[in-house]
């Protein structure tokens, strides 16, 4: 194994990607109540997608560790995009 320094990540960027989660979710709410038709599922998977992004790169230090990590998690990411979207597309015909 070889040997790695490891990040240490402040309390103020902790706070801040607390308050951006607390802020998208909050939105999310708000898109609920919204008439927004077939884009509803579309607004809903972009906000959580968004907030994943956050909780992946800072609490699981993807953003600080090895680039390899982030492309698998992404290749990772792309293929359940992939079955989702043709999960959607057999429901709607």
């Amino acid at each position: 194994m070889e040997d790695s320094e490891h990040k240490i990540v402040s309390f103020k960027t902790y706070g801040l990607v607390l308050i951006a989660l607390i802020i998208f979710t909050l939105f999310s709410v708000y898109v609920t109540r919204l008439d927004l038709g077939n884009f509803s599922i579309a607004a809903a998977l972009t906000i959580a997608g968004l907030k994943s992004i956050l909780v992946f790169s800072i609490f699981m230090h993807l953003f600080y560790d090895k680039k390899m990590y982030a492309l698998m998690v992404l290749g990772v990411l792309v293929v359940m995009t992939i079955v989702l979207i043709i999960t959607f597309l057999d429901y709607g015909y």
